[in-house]
């Protein structure tokens, strides 16, 4: 019986385990993929960026807990004697307010009571109906500008901002990624591409060698020469097509399907236009570009929390002095306790305390101060930082393109050289290793110009994200 059992559980847990092991899904699109499509999938399912969605709802979830320190609070408490000389029961409901803006509360009670009460316990007599109470407590001095409660509900409201923040700078990582990851992918299948063109060329001039040889115009040593050239040049492609398999590989952890599945991207989605590695286009650095980043944004935020912590320790420093204040008035007919409960009642109070070492505070002050120190000296450094990172990337980006325009006339030059040496060849003005050395040449320039692009549209996702272009990283 348990061997069928777990025979039964291996069949119905096979495919699931399948499924959960499959780590893409292939594409059947003939479309050329753009960069675009892949900001899009990667905005709207990448894991790291939902994470920091969920986290971010944890956070609010967080600031509503807090705000539960204000809610109102209904309570009820009874009590019956059932032994003794006296009879007396009572019972009493209250709901209690805190204030938004004070440390105190208003309240509003109603007890009543029934049959005999000690002596010292008269106060618990009233009115037959019984009696209705409000009052109110008012701190003057001590969480009078801040408390506890008010602490903890504007260091939940900043939590929801670091949340934002974080997720807004892991968004930009994850697009930058995702851009380079498609650059990379567009960069292989190009090269691929190259090498393919260089292999047929290679394949092309086979027959004409062979008729030449067999003819006896050319040595028979040039068909083995020629194979050499053809292994070398199959073993390029070779290269190329595992480097393209890698990229699109690394592509699908980006590129994603509405369910959130990675997909693989066929070889045959390729883009052929030549602005498929122009990269994004930036709005470039206008102002600060500090001002716009979040993890600046988060130190500054964290800086608030802290001044926030240190005004509620220094508040522990100040006396407490209360004022108190409450009117109460039994209602109906005169009870057992007898007529001075009839009339409305006025009470007015107060409590007073001072806190006289208070070690306790004045520590969490000394604290408080060098963490925020701490954390200015971290923002001033991430400012530098930033703006040395923007003046670096624009560097490296104009040193790109001008090598992107050498790399581009030195291949138009390799190319017509190339051309015009097989030509010559054909004629028999030109011999074969020559022709070879001329396609190869021009081969390594038209690589050498996919590389160079590469840099410059990694320069630019750069570029984008120290300044974070939302619009050029796909996360309007």
């Amino acid at each position: 019986m348990v061997r069928l059992s777990l025979t039964l559980l291996l069949l119905f847990s096979a495919p699931a385990l399948a499924a959960a092991q499959t780590p893409a899904v292939a594409e059947n699109s003939a479309a050329p993929l753009t960069s675009a499509e892949v900001l899009a999938a990667s905005a709207r399912s990448s894991p790291q960026i939902v994470e920091q969605l969920a986290r971010e709802r944890q956070a609010r979830s967080r600031a509503l807990t807090a705000e539960g320190a204000f809610d109102t609070v209904f309570a009820v408490e009874g009590r019956a004697r059932a032994l003794g000389y006296y009879d007396g029961d009572q019972m009493e409901a209250r709901a209690t307010q805190p204030f938004g803006d004070n440390g105190g509360y208003v309240y509003g009670a109603y007890r009543l009571s029934s049959g005999r009460f000690p002596v010292y316990e008269d106060q618990a007599h009233t009115n037959e109906l019984g009696e209705a109470k409000i009052g109110v407590l008012y701190a003057l001095l001590r969480d009078r500008l801040v408390d506890e409660r008010r602490t903890r509900r504007a260091l939940a409201a900043s939590d929801i901002d670091i949340a934002r923040f974080e997720r807004q700078a892991v968004a930009v990582g994850v697009q930058t990624r995702a851009i380079m990851a498609y650059q990379n992918w567009v960069s292989a299948g190009w090269r691929l591409k190259a090498y393919r063109d260089l292999l047929d060329l290679a394949e092309s001039r086979r027959g004409g060698i062979q008729r030449q040889v067999q003819l006896g115009a050319k040595p028979e040593i040039l068909l083995t020469e020629n194979e050499q050239n053809l292994v070398r040049r199959r073993a390029l492609v070779v290269r190329a097509e595992g480097d393209l398999q890698a990229a699109a590989n690394a592509l699908s952890l980006y590129y994603r399907d509405t369910a959130g599945q990675p997909i693989v991207v066929d070889e045959g989605r390729l883009p052929n236009e030549a602005g498929a590695l122009a990269g994004v286009q930036t709005a470039g650095a206008n102002g600060d570009p500090a001002t716009t980043r979040p993890d600046l944004q988060s130190i500054l935020a964290r800086v608030d929390q802290s001044q926030a912590r240190l005004a509620l320790a220094e508040n522990d420093l100040k006396p407490r002095f209360d004022l108190r204040m409450e009117l109460g008035k039994d209602i109906g007919p005169e009870g057992l306790g007898g007529p001075s409960r009839t009339p409305t009642e006025a009470v007015i109070g107060f409590r007073f305390s001072v806190p006289l070492q208070n070690r306790a505070a004045r520590g969490k002050i000394d604290e408080t101060r060098a963490e925020i120190d701490a954390l200015q000296a971290r923002g001033r450094f991430l400012r530098d930082q930033i703006a040395v990172e923007v003046e670096g990337i624009g560097i490296a980006l104009h040193a790109a393109e001008l090598l992107a325009r050498a790399a581009e006339q030195e291949r138009d030059l390799a190319a017509r050289l190339a051309v015009a040496e097989r030509r010559r060849f054909e004629l028999g003005s030109s011999d074969f290793f020559l022709v070879n050395q001329r396609e190869e040449t021009a081969t390594d320039a038209a690589v050498r110009l996919v590389e160079a692009q590469t840099r410059i549209a990694s320069a630019r996702a750069e570029l984008a994200a120290a300044t974070v272009d939302r619009a050029a990283l796909g996360l309007d």
